[in-house]
C-alpha cells in the first residue's frame, strides 16, 4: 500500500506569509480567509459578486489548493467593506481584516507554512524520509514546479509553445499568459533534469542568485564554495524571456538544449500576441525548507515546514517518498519524477 496524502482536507494545511504586513491604513482592505474544499478563484469570484466589484478588483498573492485547509490573504477596495457582513461562501471564514494602501498582487508573498499528515507510512519509509529531510535542509531540494502548474491534463506547456510559434492566442490574455508561464516552467524543469552538477555546486558560466538581495550575477572561474554551503548563493535556471540574463559555457549549452526540445522560436525576436509581455527571469535551482520538523506514529507521518513563495510542498513530498503516494479522495497515484 502506498502512503496517502489529503485523506481529509485537514491533512494538508497551508498558511500564507505576506511579503510585508498591512500598514493599518489605506484604501484597500486585506482579508485573511480560511477556506476548506474550495480554490482561490472560487473565493475571489464570490467576493467580487457579493461586493459588486469587477473581478480584477479582488486581489490575492498566490493560488492555493482546493483539497486543503488554507489561510490566505485577499484584498478588496475598502469602499466595499460594508457589504462583507452579508458575504457567504461555503467552507470559508474571515479571520482578520486589515487596511493597506494598495491592492494585493500575485507574488507578494514571503512564503507559505505547511502542516501535512501522510498516512499509511511504514516505519522504514518514515525513517528514510527523516534522513532525507535532513539532507534537503542542509543542501536544498530541487525547486522544480509541481504537476499542478501544467493544468489538469498536463498540456498547458504544449499550448504555450503553440502560442509563441503562432504569435497569437485564442481566448483572453490571462489564459494565454498562464499557458506561456507553464511553458517557462516546463523548460526550467527540463534544465533541472539535464544538469549533472549537484544543487549546491556552481559552475563557471552559471547565473547565481544572492538569496539575501535577490540579485543575479554571472559566475566566474572560482565559485564561492563557502557562501554556497551557507545557502547564501544558489545556481539558477531560466524562466526564459526577452530580458532574461543568459548563462554561458556548459550551463548555456544545457539551457539551449532544453529550450530546443520544445521547438521554440528565437527568444530574442519573439512575436508575442498583443498585450502579452515576456521579460523573463532566473529561478533558483534549489530551495531550503525552513523550520522543518518530522514525526511518525502508528503509520502517520506528520510534517511541518516553510517554503519560499513559488515552491511546492508536493515536490518536497516527492523527494521524501520516492516510491510514490496516492493523493486526494480519488486516490490517484502520484509518482516522483
Amino acid at each position: 500500500m502506498l502512503p496517502r496524502i489529503r485523506t481529509t482536507p485537514e491533512d494538508f494545511a497551508v498558511e500564507e506569509r505576506l511579503l510585508y504586513p498591512p500598514r493599518g491604513s489605506g484604501s484597500h482592505l486585506y482579508l485573511q480567509i480560511e477556506k476548506r474544499l474550495c480554490n482561490t478563484d472560487d473565493v475571489a469570484r464570490s467576493l467580487a459578486e457579493a461586493l459588486s466589484l469587477p473581478r480584477q478588483e479582488v486581489g490575492y498573492a498566490g493560488r492555493k489548493d482546493r483539497i486543503a485547509v488554507t489561510r490566505q490573504w485577499f484584498s478588496v477596495p475598502n469602499t466595499a467593506a460594508a457589504a462583507l457582513d452579508a458575504w457567504q461562501c461555503p467552507g470559508t471564514q474571515i479571520l482578520s481584516r486589515q487596511l493597506h494602501n494598495e491592492r494585493l498582487r500575485i507574488g507578494q508573498l514571503q512564503g507559505n507554512s505547511f502542516r501535512l499528515v501522510v498516512r499509511d507510512v511504514a516505519e522504514d519509509v518514515a525513517q528514510a524520509a527523516t534522513e532525507r529531510l535532513a539532507e534537503l535542509v542542509r543542501f536544498g531540494m530541487p525547486n522544480r514546479f509541481g504537476s499542478q502548474r501544467f493544468g489538469r491534463d498536463g498540456k498547458n506547456a504544449e499550448r504555450g509553445a503553440g502560442i509563441l510559434r503562432q504569435g497569437r492566442a485564442k481566448g483572453n490574455r490571462r489564459a494565454a499568459w498562464l499557458m506561456v508561464s507553464a511553458l517557462q516552467s516546463a523548460v526550467f524543469n527540463r534544465v533541472l533534469e539535464l544538469r549533472r552538477a549537484a544543487l549546491d555546486e556552481l559552475l563557471p558560466g552559471d547565473v547565481a542568485l544572492n538569496h539575501a538581495t535577490g540579485d543575479v550575477f554571472l559566475v566566474g572561474e572560482l565559485p564561492d564554495v563557502e557562501r554556497l554551503q551557507r545557502f547564501e548563493l544558489s545556481p539558477t535556471g531560466p524562466m526564459f524571456g526577452t530580458k532574461m540574463k543568459w548563462a554561458r559555457g556548459e550551463t548555456a549549452d544545457i539551457e539551449q538544449r532544453a529550450m530546443a526540445e520544445f521547438d521554440l522560436p528565437d527568444l530574442r525576436r519573439l512575436n508575442l500576441p498583443r498585450g502579452l509581455r515576456l521579460f523573463g527571469d532566473r529561478r533558483s535551482l534549489r530551495i531550503q525548507p525552513k523550520a522543518a520538523e518530522i514525526t511518525w506514529d502508528d503509520g502517520a507521518l506528520q510534517l511541518s515546514f516553510e517554503l519560499s513563495a513559488g515552491s511546492y510542498a508536493t515536490v518536497l513530498l516527492e523527494e521524501l517518498l520516492p516510491g510514490g503516494f496516492t493523493e486526494g479522495p480519488e486516490s490517484s497515484v502520484t509518482e516522483a519524477p
